[in-house]
């Protein structure tokens, strides 16, 4: 395999990491939905993602794995938030702002920038999965490893954009109320469960 036909298998790899249901993915699916910044929040959270995989396929994984007291300070960090975040959640299923798409209008869009790169940024398995272990099997093409990483960041690319602007387009048919209650309810469950499951698993 040499060359551009290391980009496939990149691809591959790279969209079985990113396409399990987590915080950052909801989030930029319940943005999508309200219609507010959502190329922003794609653009964001895709180029974080590749500037990690990129990081990764050019050694920084080695060096991080080194690091253990670094996993602890941004596991914690990433605890507080999600639990901060799941709070924010169920307040807004309870409040009338929850019943509308543009309940989230108040929210400017440096606070929409920030909070996207705090979900991408404050979980410590993100860096396991694009800096280490993505970076890992990108090194295992030899020359051909960019190609490899190429392959894994248009696919992030392809994922968030896809699902921000997908959830944009079926946002027309969602405006009742019930809808942004349970939307709002789940994404709190989802905060909450995978805030409880960065406490307690062990990293690495």
């Amino acid at each position: 395999m040499t060359g551009a036909t290391a980009m496939l298998p990149g691809l591959v790899t790279g969209l079985s990491l990113i396409i399990a249901i987590g915080a950052q993915n909801a989030f930029v699916i319940r943005q999508g939905l309200t219609r507010r910044f959502v190329f922003e929040v794609a653009i964001v959270s895709a180029s974080l993602d590749a500037t990690l995989i990129l990081l990764g396929t050019g050694g920084l994984g080695a060096l991080i794995q080194t690091l253990p007291a670094l996993f602890e300070i941004v596991r914690w960090f990433g605890v507080a938030y999600l639990v901060w975040f799941g709070v924010s959640s169920v307040r807004r299923a309870f409040a009338s702002e929850s019943m509308s798409l543009d309940g989230d209008s108040a929210t400017s869009r440096r606070g929409i920038i920030l909070s996207t790169v705090t979900f991408s940024l404050l979980n410590p398995h993100v860096y396991l999965d694009t800096v280490v272990f993505l970076g890992s099997i990108a090194n295992q093409f030899g020359a051909d490893r960019w190609w490899f990483a190429l392959g894994a960041c248009v696919a992030s690319f392809l994922w968030f954009f896809g699902i921000a602007y997908g959830a944009r387009r079926l946002s027309r048919y969602v405006t009742r109320p019930i809808f942004w209650r349970v939307l709002d309810s789940a994404i709190a469950v989802t905060m909450f469960t995978i805030a409880g499951v960065l406490a307690t698993t062990p990293l690495g």
